[in-house]
């Protein structure tokens, strides 16, 4: 349904995830980034470790990155990244799904994202739908509903009433976990008399409107 009504939600971070896994010297199982990276070479042979400090003794400990290859197997710039701690990269090798996948630990997205939901700009009394795209700046996976709850200041028997009333268009399930973009449709039809006017957001929660682009 095309609709010149958009508005962009942002799933921001506020912290990077914990690495949950046993500490080697102490009870604790989480571990936050120290944010440097030790590269060690033998020969034309290297060794890449994202190195971590433990949340309760602050031990280090280190997460393979790569193993013994071969120093032309890597891009120079990426090289120099590791060697000068490159933050962008600390972060990269910290949510990557894969590398925690491959070291064999989990990661904790707890407290690593907030939603960012701008001041109401369009006329409530339309018809015209809204579509709202959620974009996230990290992969940390937050339930859908949560997210409705957070960016339209309702409570979860409210989300789900306005669901099952039609007026909220919803590709993922309100109990999917997202941690990618995506898009939903919110709609405000005059109210009929089985919605009660407490089932859709107040004003002073309507999203804002934000050009998506093409």
């Amino acid at each position: 349904m095309h609709t010149d009504r958009k508005a962009l939600w942002a799933v921001r971070q506020s912290a990077l995830p914990a690495v949950v896994r046993p500490c080697p010297d102490c009870p604790g199982t989480r571990h936050r980034p120290s944010g440097k990276i030790r590269v060690n070479a033998s020969g034309k042979l290297l060794d890449v470790w994202l190195l971590l400090s433990c949340v309760n003794c602050d031990r280090t400990s280190k997460a393979p990155v790569h193993e013994r290859v071969h120093v032309s197997t890597l891009e120079p710039s990426r090289l120099v990244s590791y060697e000068n701690n490159d933050p962008a990269v600390v972060r990269e090798l910290t949510i990557s799904a894969s590398l925690a996948a491959r070291n064999n630990y989990r990661l904790d997205w707890d407290g690593t994202w907030e939603l960012d939901v701008r001041t109401p700009l369009y006329a409530l009394d339309s018809v015209v739908p809204l579509r709202i795209r959620v974009a996230f700046d990290l992969p940390a996976p937050v339930r859908v509903e949560r997210l409705l709850m957070l960016g339209l200041g309702l409570s979860r028997p409210r989300v789900r009433r306005m669901l099952a009333h039609g007026l909220v268009l919803l590709p993922p399930g309100l109990g999917a976990k997202a941690h990618r973009d995506f898009e939903f449709t919110l709609h405000r039809p005059a109210t009929p008399p089985s919605v009660s006017a407490a089932d859709v957001p107040a004003p002073a929660r309507w999203p804002h409107a934000e050009p998506l682009g093409a």
